[in-house]
C-alpha cells in the first residue's frame, strides 16, 4: 500500500491584481509550487459579484499545499491584506503521496 502523509491545502480567493502580492508570500516562506485558477464570479456577504476584465476586478484562486508550519507562516504573512482587501484563506488537512514535495 502506497504511503500517504498530512499536509495542509490553502486555498485564496483574491483579486487578481493583487495576486502577486500573494504568490510573493508564498514563496517568501519557503512554499515552492502555486497553482492559479480564473474565477467566473460567486456571492458572499456583499452579494453576486462576477469576472469584470474591463475593470480590472476579476478573481482568481491561488492553490497550494505545504506543511503545517509553512502553512501557519503563510496565514500569518498574508493576514493583513486578508483583512484590507477582503480576501478569503481556506486551509484543510489532506493526504498526500511523496510529502517531501510539500
Amino acid at each position: 500500500m502506497i504511503e500517504t502523509v498530512i499536509r495542509k491545502r490553502i486555498e485564496i480567493l483574491a483579486d487578481k491584481p493583487l495576486a502577486g502580492r500573494v504568490t510573493d508570500a508564498i514563496e517568501r516562506v519557503g512554499i515552492t509550487g502555486w497553482t492559479m485558477l480564473p474565477v467566473l464570479a460567486g456571492s458572499g456577504r456583499d452579494g453576486r459579484w462576477q469576472d469584470e476584465r474591463i475593470t480590472g476586478a476579476d478573481k482568481v484562486v491561488l492553490l497550494t499545499i505545504a506543511s503545517q508550519e509553512k502553512a501557519a507562516l503563510l496565514a500569518e504573512a498574508i493576514a493583513p491584506i486578508l483583512t484590507s482587501h477582503g480576501f478569503v484563506l481556506t486551509m484543510w488537512d489532506v493526504e498526500v503521496i511523496r510529502g517531501e514535495r510539500f
